[in-house]
């Protein structure tokens, strides 16, 4: 599918150090000069980028067919018709590849963060704090068990959980953290491991978007108590639905296999309140015969992220998300930049992007707006179990510290390359996309006209 057009060892220690390292060092101008020249596609001239299609996606190939192929014909469709199946043998190599001692799968990457949250004990008048700017699968998790997901606000730069914030919106009522890994790149890891050292708290990474991404040397999921992924359609590991949880405490990763499998611990004996998040054997097929090559391709990604950025690094209107010193490689699952009207006439950014999709590359704003502007806080603060497990000033609170500036500015300014599949591509597919943005910011007077 063209989404744009439409709305490890050492190989890869290697690839992703030196791709990340191109980041700040630069490197030559690529690209066509005669195509950023002349008239806007969309008034009229000829676009950088014509009759050219995107890597599709999702990603499959014969590995991935014949994985899925000789599950089908086995007959084990679900994960308890046998004790070494694909569910199995998945876990173990996903955490294998993640530097984890363990994995659990689940059916979807909320799954896994709810299993984590109910595991870990968390449940009414507990709180965890999160971020705005997320799917709803993150809070999803927290109401799931009836705690409270308190919202701090970004780091407008990184796109990131700020710890600044989130320190401040600690109380005794907070048992955890679960900083969101936005566009597969690292949170602030070491405040958030710092501060919940600080405060007695537990540390649920979601990294649903940021397989194989790392900071300070260690694979993102590692590095809290446990790390929650999703390998949903658009994920740069995917299955169509599908999650995984990582970690290395023995005891509390068996207690979420218990949790995902309906309260029935590997010992046969169903002993706590679960629901049934058990991932099936296809889909679990379907991961294991993309394993062989996932590494190489997220390399590529990282390769074509530091040609992007180095490319783009003279364009004053569109910033390359800002990443955490310690950050060795990203997922880039989105290639995501903030737009800077005042460096582009005073143009808004509807206009920009609409000029540089007729040039045939369109980038999307992502998230319209944060979690703190949806209906749900409403409803909850009036619900039962909420009224009953919190004081009427508390959830008074709660709503009143639901404001994110900090947030709606990165919904107002975000500029993003869905990057699964497109940063999958050539070097002269990245050129086309730095052409692109160079020749609509060159020729950025003609926008005035729009």
């Amino acid at each position: 599918m063209d989404r744009l057009n439409m709305t490890r060892r050492q190989l890869l220690a290697t690839a992703s150090i030196g791709a990340m390292s191109t980041l700040s060092q630069g490197v030559p101008t690529y690209g066509d000069n005669t195509k950023k020249a002349g008239k806007l596609a969309i008034l009229g001239g000829d676009p950088v980028r014509k009759n050219k299609s995107w890597p599709d996606w999702p990603y499959r190939d014969q590995k991935v067919i014949d994985s899925l192929m000789k599950t089908v014909q086995s007959g084990n469709w679900c994960r308890i018709d046998t004790p070494s199946g694909t569910v199995t043998a998945f876990e173990k190599e996903y955490a294998a590849l993640m530097g984890a001692k363990f994995c659990v799968a689940t059916g979807s990457g909320t799954q896994a963060l709810h299993t984590c949250v109910e595991a870990m004990g968390i449940g009414p008048g507990d709180e965890v704090i999160t971020s705005p700017y997320t799917d709803p699968g993150t809070i999803a998790s927290i109401l799931s068990a009836r705690a409270l997901p308190v919202l701090a606000d970004l780091d407008t730069a990184s796109y990131q959980l700020d710890p600044d914030d989130v320190e401040k919106k600690i109380n005794e009522n907070t048992r955890a953290i679960m900083p969101v890994h936005m566009m597969g790149q690292p949170c602030h890891m070491e405040r958030f491991m710092q501060i919940a050292k600080n405060h007695t708290l537990r540390i649920i990474e979601d990294a649903c978007q940021a397989h194989l991404a790392e900071y300070q040397g260690k694979k993102l999921g590692t590095i809290g108590d446990v790390g929650c992924f999703s390998f949903q359609t658009s994920k740069t590991l995917a299955c169509g639905e599908g999650g995984g949880i990582i970690g290395n405490d023995e005891v509390l990763m068996d207690q979420c296999y218990t949790v995902h499998n309906h309260g029935t611990s590997r010992r046969g004996r169903t002993e706590v309140i679960g629901p049934k998040y058990r991932m099936n054997e296809l889909e679990a097929a379907v991961l294991l015969g993309q394993l062989s090559g996932v590494q190489e391709r997220f390399a590529r990604r990282n390769r074509n992220a530091a040609r992007l950025t180095a490319r783009l690094k003279d364009i004053p209107c569109l910033v390359p998300q800002k990443l955490y010193e310690g950050t060795t490689a990203g997922s880039f699952y989105l290639y995501a930049m903030s737009y800077k009207k005042e460096h582009c006439n005073g143009v808004d950014r509807n206009v920009f992007l609409k000029a540089l999709s007729a040039e045939g590359v369109a980038l999307s704003p992502y998230i319209k707006q944060g979690l703190h502007k949806e209906p749900w806080i409403d409803n909850i603060i009036k619900t039962k179990v909420y009224t009953k497990m919190f004081s009427d000033s508390r959830l008074r609170l709660f709503k009143d510290q639901c404001q994110c500036p900090g947030c709606d500015q990165v919904c107002h300014e975000m500029a993003m390359i869905w990057a699964s599949g497109p940063l999958l591509g050539t070097e002269s597919d990245m050129d086309d996309i730095a052409d692109a943005i160079e020749k609509v910011y060159d020729n950025r007077d003609q926008l005035l006209s729009l």
